[in-house]
């Protein structure tokens, strides 16, 4: 049996009085493409970035590549890849300075860094604009040149927090494409964080959903469909783990002033 790539045990995070991740437990495969989905404040950035070693938990443990995550941060940071939802691309750069300053503080040998860039631009087909200003780039090519950016290194997993948000559908299916071709190749583990279900039930091999800080689902978008019901889509499962005692009462409020009203209108 393959040693999981991310191992997570009882993981935590508060801010304050506020408890952004709830004793989290699960645990990837390597090569595994896993989708993290759920609301505004579910958690999920906060998951990744104690994943990226960028936040310390507050208790619990998580390891990357058996690395612990605290103990051993260099050591994660050396096998991952990590894309901010935050741009990270100097726009007042080529798409080749970008990708260049990448390669040294990966610390790729001088002699390979020219062939790694070069392949990197052409594997997310920015060859023909690798030596104009980011700045001129659609938000498309920006996600591409940030994606080739953080797989220089060729890491064992590759950290995606929320990676088309913000895009036009055209350049959503480009980022796709790109990365079903970047896992099919490197084989690296891709973790990502979304609020598109399609993007998750087109790239994910499996999904967890988080809500208030605790997983309340977890399998592939074709289980937890099922799970809800015989003919339920996966849209109706997102809604059914990531319900409330608090959005119920809402949604009954909401029906009963609707009815109410259109009872006082006849």
């Amino acid at each position: 049996m393959l040693q999981p790539i991310i191992e997570m045990q009882d993981l935590s995070r508060r801010f304050g009085d506020f408890i952004a991740v709830d004793s989290i437990n699960m645990s990837i495969p390597p090569g595994e493409v896993f989708g993290l989905l759920g609301r505004n404040g579910a958690g999920k950035t906060t998951v990744i970035k104690m994943l990226a070693t960028l936040l310390e938990p507050s208790s619990g443990h998580a390891k990357v590549g058996g690395f612990d995550v605290v103990q051993n941060a260099a050591r994660v940071r050396r096998i991952i890849g990590y894309v901010p939802q935050a741009l990270s691309a100097d726009g007042d750069l080529t798409g080749y300075e970008n990708l260049s300053i990448f390669a040294k503080l990966y610390d790729i040998p001088r002699a390979e860094r020219k062939v790694r860039i070069r392949d990197a631009l052409a594997f997310m087909s920015l060859s023909a604009v690798s030596r104009n200003l980011v700045k001129t780039y659609s938000g498309g090519m920006i996600r591409r040149l940030e994606i080739a950016q953080s797989t220089l290194h060729h890491p064992r997993v590759l950290f995606l927090d929320e990676p088309t948000v913000g895009l036009d559908p055209v350049a959503r299916i480009s980022v796709w494409e790109q990365l079903e071709k970047l896992q099919a190749q490197f084989g690296s583990a891709i973790f990502l964080t979304t609020h598109y279900l399609e993007e998750a039930e087109r790239l994910c091999n499996r999904v967890a959903i988080m809500n208030r800080g605790k997983i309340t689902a977890i399998g592939t978008p074709a289980e937890l469909s099922a799970s809800v019901g015989p003919n339920a889509n996966f849209e109706e499962a997102f809604e059914y783990y990531t319900q409330d005692e608090t959005s119920m009462r809402g949604a009954y409020d909401e029906t009963s002033q609707t009815r109410l009203a259109s009872h006082r209108l006849g």
